[in-house]
């Protein structure tokens, strides 16, 4: 029998008339405002219109499975390519068995459980991998780029950011702030004590009521410019690839905050498709393929 494996991403549109609808399903059905949509329009088009992430994980599934041998897919929880659909078509191809690996590391979970339901009827098993983000490997990449725009790190913090969620999905366990806090504290380890570090919640649902998780990019950098600091180094360690929230939130928004504070700011390189990340994943995938009897 047949074994495949699937990268699952959080989603994004390759259409910007698609906005509204993509954001009815990140909100659970609810559709947003007018003038939501028009906010979220003007973000994607000051990144030149489109988001690069569909189009960086068709490069990581082509590379890993070159890598592993295997045929290697992707899809998104949240927008087409539907997980659901992809594992559809998977099975009408002979494939019976999925290794499922989440492009979210600190939310494996999360990706997981909806992967299982999606297998529903699909006749495909699936094995999900666990939570990654805590792999060597992964803190020595994000190191590795943080080091390539350090410079002197004298007056300089690296800013260690994920995307944040709203504090009461933590205080019902999620396990995701401890997660990426963890994570962050192997980064700044690999760095050295010389470098100062701090770590950022960004990204806030905007039009979403209720707490989220910080501190927050505006509280981050406003305590840099207090210490006297001359610049900081975004370093989004949350995220894996570019898209909206790394080429908008901290390269177009976060760096005019850094500047209206007398920061320069610069920002580490995404590990996008880069060999790095292919040899991760490729250490996530092994595992999975084993437990469903592939090679």
């Amino acid at each position: 029998m047949k074994s495949a494996v699937l990268l699952v991403s959080h989603g994004t549109v390759d259409d910007l008339d698609d906005l509204a609808a993509f954001v009815t399903e990140v909100r659970r059905g609810h559709p947003p405002g007018a003038e939501l949509v028009a906010e979220l329009r003007r973000r994607y088009e000051a990144i030149g219109g489109q988001s690069p992430l569909n189009a960086v994980n068709a490069r990581v599934a082509g590379k890993l499975e070159g890598r592993l041998g295997v045929r290697t897919t992707w899809a998104n929880r949240l927008w087409k390519p539907y997980v659901h659909d992809v594992l559809a078509e998977l099975a009408a191809d002979g494939v019976a068995h999925v290794a499922v690996v989440p492009l979210a590391q600190h939310s494996a979970h999360v990706y997981a459980e909806d992967a299982r339901r999606a297998a529903d009827g699909t006749g495909v098993t699936v094995a999900c991998a666990p939570g990654w983000g805590q792999s060597p490997k992964l803190h020595d990449a994000f190191a590795k780029r943080i080091r390539g725009v350090l410079g002197e790190p004298a007056r300089t913090t690296v800013i260690l950011t994920a995307h944040s969620l709203p504090r009461v999905v933590v205080e019902r366990g999620d396990p995701y702030e401890g997660e990426v806090r963890a994570s962050a504290a192997a980064v700044s380890e690999r760095l050295g004590a010389t470098v100062r570090t701090a770590v950022s919640f960004q990204s806030q649902g905007f039009g979403k009521p209720g707490e989220w998780l910080g501190p927050d990019l505006s509280t981050v950098l406003d305590e840099a410019a207090a210490r006297g600091d001359a610049r900081v180094v975004f370093a989004p360690i949350g995220f894996l690839a570019d898209h909206v929230e790394i080429l908008y939130d901290l390269d177009i928004e976060a760096a005019a905050m850094a500047r209206e504070r007398g920061l320069a700011s610069v920002r580490a390189p995404s590990l996008n498709d880069d060999h790095d990340l292919i040899d991760i994943l490729a250490d996530v995938a092994r595992p999975l393929l084993g437990q469903l009897g592939h090679g």
